[in-house]
């Protein structure tokens, strides 16, 4: 079995880390069986909750930690198998993205998604879909040992089924770690000319900005640009005379804005500094950039929902009011 890096969220859809997911893998059936187990040993364990099942005749313990996060848990469904994979077919759509790394942040993680280059003959069970649509070999790769469309195309799947704001989300992420560039994604789109859905999956991949460092800014973006705010310069520095004040999230003349997500915080500790000290570097940074004239307005991560109090916020700010 390939070794498969997944995406891990930290909290409530907020940034994660990287990590492999190659220890300790999956036990399938035929290797337990194989070890002396039986089938009604694995019954009982499972009806006790000591193993959950994991896919086609995949286990793990149930305290195995990557049960908890979606994204792992279903980059072991991929990696344990499921009944409806095909010998022809490749890892696609949502589950290609969780192999490749992409925060899949509120997109739906039900059923493992693999496509296979064919007109028709497309299935869908509650845990897996298999797609049949033209598919050229420019548009696999493989991550892992493991066949998986490319980002390329994988961003023009789901931003054919899925909401603007994930897409952005997932694009802004792929843009930003250079998985991907501009130039492949209008050629993906070009490729699936005609396919239902390319219209809204151009807008969100046209609106994608590799500039964006993480789930909470991307979502912010698609927030100001709802509420019809001005566009904003991301990641703008901030400078004093001669002395660096710092790099701010969303700037506009006189006002700076910023998602403050509490990884956030991470950027400012040093080794031997706890977060509490990461918060009061944070305070000194906004207090020398409102010392030179700007208006600074935060919003967090529960406001974006009701985006409406930052946004009166930030058009108080650009009208010169506090």
């Amino acid at each position: 079995m390939g070794r498969v890096v997944v995406f891990v969220p930290a909290d409530r859809g907020q940034p994660g880390t990287l990590r492999p997911m190659d220890e300790p893998p999956v036990m399938l059936r035929p290797r337990l069986l194989a070890a002396g187990w039986s089938d009604g040993e694995l019954r009982r364990r499972r009806r006790s909750g000591e193993l959950v099942a994991v896919g086609r005749g995949g286990y793990l313990p149930a305290t195995d930690p990557r049960l908890v996060e979606a994204a792992a848990a279903h980059a072991l469904r991929i990696e344990s198998g499921e009944p409806l994979r095909a010998d022809d077919s490749v890892v696609s759509h949502v589950s290609a993205a969780v192999v490749h790394g992409l925060p899949v942040w509120n997109l739906p993680l039900d059923r493992v998604h693999r496509t296979r280059d064919r007109r028709t003959g497309g299935r869908r069970t509650p845990t897996a879909h298999l797609h049949a649509a033209p598919l050229d070999a420019g548009e696999v790769t493989e991550v892992g040992g493991r066949l998986v469309t490319t980002v390329a195309r994988t961003l023009a799947d789901i931003g054919r089924t899925a909401g603007f704001e994930q897409v952005v989300v997932l694009a802004d992420a792929a843009l930003h770690r250079r998985l991907v560039d501009p130039e492949a994604l209008q050629q993906a789109l070009l490729r699936a000319a005609g396919w239902r859905g390319v219209p809204a999956a151009r807008r969100a991949l046209e609106f994608a900005d590799h500039r964006a460092e993480s789930v909470g800014e991307s979502r912010s973006r698609v927030a100001i640009a709802r509420a019809g705010l001005p566009v904003p310069h991301l990641q703008r520095e901030v400078s004093s005379g001669q002395v660096w004040l710092g790099r701010v999230d969303f700037a506009w003349p006189g006002v700076v804005g910023e998602f403050d997500g509490r990884v956030k915080y991470g950027k400012y500790l040093r080794p031997g500094q706890d977060p509490g000290d990461a918060v009061f570097a944070e305070k000194q940074r906004e207090d020398r950039i409102r010392d030179e004239g700007l208006r600074v307005v935060r919003w967090i991560w529960d406001e974006l929902r009701r985006f409406g109090e930052v946004s009166e916020r930030l058009r108080r700010a650009l009208a010169g009011g506090r």
